[in-house]
């Protein structure tokens, strides 16, 4: 049994929290002893981080003033590897480590395209992690772990880091016997009671997502009876009412918000659509595949087109083409639902738990998983 660590800022709604939560219950499947250490605190996933998992919260007042708890904290534990997520929170686990004297048994972890990643946020402390950060993972003795091929190129690309300052580990999305599972009813009206075919998106209602491309595409469909239903919050949803507004779709157009099980929600629909313009490894893509449910997706940096298999699993459009988008949309939409399902289980298989905790294992331990 090894003993483990991961680090994050806390446990809020994003993409890259929950799925270092199924990585550690997924560790700890795997027989490891896990510890999740928030450098803030709290956030609305961590009612459901698995109780098996121990949880530490250092309760700093900003995850860039946590560095010399860290440090103490690293100092008075020693773990077997130490696992640090998001581009801010990974240079402040470097900084800890370098103290503490712990830095060769540090990792850290890249969820997303850092060329683009590093414009979204505009914190101050941010922009400079992002500045900071590539000379740091040049200098640190193991290599960056990145959620796809894509990601680890762009760090190289557009950074000062080289090939041998990055590695690859798949994120652990989905549940071992996901085949088996039923999915649970969903909640919305729309696809409860259907009248037509449904079209469903799920993300942060932000730029990144590109759902302003796909409320242009959907108005595009020459099926006047299709719905579109976008799961998520964010900044911009009175912007995107109002577009649906000005495009005469809005009475078949819904932002209802989060949903619980998306799953359930994306296995009812008739067609599920990435519209990103940028990505890291796209959990919902993987999501969505595994609920057999057609897909479409962007050909955006990075994710789909690995997922994908370059297109041949679901059909790739280029990002930003609302014409091409809903071109796409049509076509599977008039395609048999069932067509390429199976293909579409074999992609998304590649992502279960516990082959994709094989991958992390390998990068965090090394030698030491024989």
């Amino acid at each position: 049994m090894k003993k483990l660590l991961i680090i994050l800022h806390d446990l809020s709604a994003g993409g890259a929290e929950k799925m270092m939560m199924r990585l550690a219950a997924a560790l700890v499947d795997a027989g490891n002893d896990v510890t999740l250490l928030l450098l803030t605190g709290g956030g609305p996933n961590a009612a459901h981080l698995d109780p098996r998992v121990k949880k530490v919260e250092l309760r700093s007042p900003r995850t860039s003033r946590a560095v010399p708890a860290l440090a103490r904290f690293l100092r008075a534990n020693r773990f077997d590897a130490q696992l640090a997520a998001l581009t801010h929170v990974n240079v402040v686990a470097i900084a800890a480590a370098m103290l503490s004297g712990t830095l060769a048994r540090l990792h850290v972890s890249e969820r997303n395209a850092f060329s683009h990643d590093k414009h979204v946020n505009p914190d101050f402390m941010v922009r400079v992690a992002y500045l900071v950060a590539p000379l740091l993972y040049r200098l640190i003795p193991n290599p960056v772990i990145c959620v796809s091929r894509g990601v680890a190129q762009d760090l190289v690309d557009t950074t000062i880091a080289r090939h041998r300052d990055v590695t690859t580990a798949d994120n652990p999305v989905l549940d071992d016997n996901f085949r088996e599972k039923t999915p649970g009813l969903p909640s919305h009206r729309w696809l409860l009671e259907k009248s037509g075919a449904v079209i469903v998106a799920v993300g942060r209602l932000a730029p990144q997502k590109g759902f302003d491309t796909l409320i242009t595409a959907f108005a595009a469909l020459p099926d006047k009876g299709v719905r579109l239903i976008i799961f998520g919050e964010g900044a911009l949803r009175v912007r995107l009412l109002e577009q649906a507004l000005t495009l005469g779709v809005a009475d078949r157009v819904d932002l209802p918000g989060y949903t619980h099980d998306p799953l359930a929600e994306v296995a009812a629909a008739d067609c599920f659509v990435l519209s990103s313009r940028f990505e890291g490894s796209p959990n919902a893509l993987v999501e969505a595949l595994s609920t057999g449910t057609p897909v479409v997706a962007t050909r955006c940096p990075h994710g789909p087109q690995d997922i994908l298999i370059g297109g041949v699993v679901a059909p790739l459009v280029a990002v930003d083409d609302p014409i091409a988008l809903a071109q796409a949309i049509a076509q599977q939409l008039a395609t048999p639902r069932n067509l390429q399902r199976h293909e579409r289980l074999e992609a998304a298989a590649r992502f279960k738990n516990a082959s994709a905790v094989q991958t992390y294992l390998a990068a965090l331990l090394g030698s030491q998983t024989s």
